[in-house]
């Protein structure tokens, strides 16, 4: 058994725009992030206050009536 990615070197590359999202609702644009891979995905609304940290794997989404308007990595 391969050992558990701790470092985000040891993560591959998600090969995915972001931006292909926006247009998609929340919920189709959740399971096409994690199909392909993403491991987190955070749906925001326009205007929230997050954090800025990277996170490696994690995709986000800014939701508006529930259609997503924005895609970011991180």
């Amino acid at each position: 058994m391969a050992p558990e990615p701790n470092l985000p070197s040891d993560l591959p590359e998600i090969q995915d725009d972001p931006e292909t999202y926006a247009g998609l609702t929340r919920e189709a644009a959740e399971e096409r992030a994690r199909a392909r891979g993403w491991t987190t995905v955070r749906a925001v609304p326009p205007g929230a206050m997050i954090t800025m940290d990277y996170l490696v794997g994690r995709i986000n989404f800014e939701v508006e009536d529930g259609v997503v308007v924005r895609g970011w990595e991180g």
